[in-house]
């Protein structure tokens, strides 16, 4: 899970891709970078940390041009903290080509051997977003030898991109002295919108991993770019676009409606508000179903993501609904946090306790999702020392029980608190007199009633199907990876020689 963002405007874009960045700041804290065009120059900065860390007044006066791209990265499958793996990448051959990506190749080790054997191309780190540039920069070289580089060459590339690619992908890049390119991978997994403005000095296009990003900045959103679909907006502001994937589905993943995307965006024709609400619905249905509405007291969120699903829980059963939990806006999101000891330590910097909504009550308190449990443990623990009398735990989303290799940070099955163990289990597992679960049926449900057009979703982090055919070989590698990189330390603390190295 990152963020991506690229504009072709008629005026200076620094500002416009900073702005940007900030309001996709929930989609990665790990690091940020801005490339700009002008001409045929490139200007660059990147980091690591929060966007606003990352970007001082004199980096912003090195960004000149009116074309650009953004990332804001959230490490995933282990990955630790390496500033040579912040985006946007850059490579000179062909034109000069950078790139940002938001999601997770799952043929990245095959590719980087193509790379290495065949298209006599060298991956200097460790990112499938470096592999992903160069496998763009050497189908682009392959398509332009022997005529000018235009917008059907380009498409031409990115049909060739599909072909060898496999995973989840949202891409920008900028082609030197060309413009800005974007797509999406054929199935759709992760988000990627369009938008268009015109500030009184002719059409502007902006592409970003989520709506709110559009809107945010004065453009108005027109579409979500389709699976497979690639667009092309030149440095003069023309604007062209092709399917290039053969048989695209539409296979979002469910997950950035129950956790990921902000509640303010709209992604693939479905509000993710709207889509939290019906989730606080159908979870209603299922806590009226055990019996247990006469002894629940009040309900209360887990800020913020969850708010939207307690609410309405609470107003279809005619419950009372309280904050109970107050949150500090100025720590980052746990669940993105590398680290289990990292996780744990923030929960209690992040949340605090109102004791007096709890003393005595039997409390049903909602998140959105519970993924390792670390989280949850602590919250029933709070909860408890305030003075709550009993402690149900509900989850707007499905057990998680397994793998997500497109973009999330849950490579191992048994990180998982899920996995193996029965509701009843986990229920003991952390601390709550009651545990109930949202089904899947119930999630996709939430998700379509909003969209009927959607008919397919990315649930494996729940059901164990993946969409890309991922073979358990590979899972199997991509455990045995996650657990030699927490097992050397670098899970909890980062890489140091990767930010000594970045130092000198």
């Amino acid at each position: 899970m990152c963020g991506v963002v690229g504009v072709v405007a008629k005026s200076p874009v620094n500002q416009l891709l900073y702005d940007g960045l900030l309001l996709l700041q929930h989609r990665g804290q790990d690091a940020a970078g801005i490339v700009t065009a002008s001409g045929k120059s490139f200007y660059m900065h990147k980091s690591m940390g929060l966007v606003r860390d990352v970007f001082r007044t004199r980096n912003m006066r090195d960004l000149p041009g009116h074309v650009g791209i953004a990332h804001c990265r959230y490490p995933t499958a282990g990955s630790s903290a390496n500033p040579a793996e912040a985006q946007p990448f850059y490579v000179n051959s062909p034109f000069g080509l950078t790139l940002a990506h938001n999601g997770n190749l799952t043929n990245s080790e095959q590719l980087r051997q193509e790379m290495f054997r065949q298209d006599l191309r060298h991956i200097n780190t460790g990112s499938d977003s470096e592999v992903l540039l160069n496998v763009l920069a050497h189908e682009l070289e392959m398509g332009s030898k022997s005529v000018k580089l235009d917008p059907a060459k380009i498409f031409q590339a990115v049909a060739k991109v599909h072909e060898r690619v496999r995973g989840a992908y949202a891409v920008v890049a900028l082609i030197a002295g060309h413009g800005l390119l974007a797509f999406r991978d054929p199935y759709g997994i992760r988000p990627l919108c369009l938008g268009r403005a015109d500030f009184g000095h002719g059409e502007e296009h902006m592409v970003a991993s989520e709506s709110v990003a559009l809107e945010g900045l004065g453009y108005e959103f027109v579409r979500d770019v389709a699976p497979g679909e690639a667009i092309f907006v030149d440095m003069d502001g023309n604007f062209y676009a092709q399917q290039c994937a053969k048989n695209a589905t539409l296979n979002p993943c469910i997950f950035e409606y129950v956790y990921l995307a902000r509640p303010d965006s709209q992604i693939d024709g479905v509000s993710v508000y709207a889509a939290r609400l019906k989730l606080g619905e159908f979870l209603a249905d299922k806590v009226r179903a055990l019996g247990i509405v006469d002894q629940i007291d009040v309900v209360m969120p887990i800020p913020d993501s969850s708010r939207p699903a307690a609410m309405q829980l609470a107003m279809k059963l005619n419950l009372d609904y309280r904050e109970g939990f107050i949150k500090n806006r100025y720590i980052g999101r746990t669940f993105i946090m590398p680290g289990q000891a990292v996780r744990k330590k923030s929960v209690r910097q992040k949340l605090n306790a109102i004791g007096v909504e709890f003393k005595g009550k039997n409390v049903l308190i909602v998140d959105d999702s519970i993924v390792r449990g670390t989280t949850s443990r602590e919250i029933v623990s709070m909860a408890r020392e305030a003075g709550a009398a009993k402690v149900f735990f509900a989850s707007a989303a499905p057990p998680v029980r397994f793998a997500n290799v497109y973009g999330i940070d849950m490579p191992t099955r048994h990180e998982l608190i899920a996995t193996g163990r029965t509701d009843a289990e986990i229920a003991k597992e952390i601390g709550a007199d009651l545990l109930i679960y949202q089904d899947l049926e119930g999630l996709e449900r939430a998700v379509r009633e909003i969209n009927p057009k959607l008919t397919d979703f990315e649930t494996s982090c729940f059901s164990g199907h993946y969409v890309t055919g991922v073979t358990p070989e590979y899972l199997s590698d991509v455990e045995t990876r996650r657990d030699q990189h927490r097992d050397s330390g670098d899970d909890e603390e980062g890489s140091q020689m990767g930010l000594n190295l970045a130092a000198a």
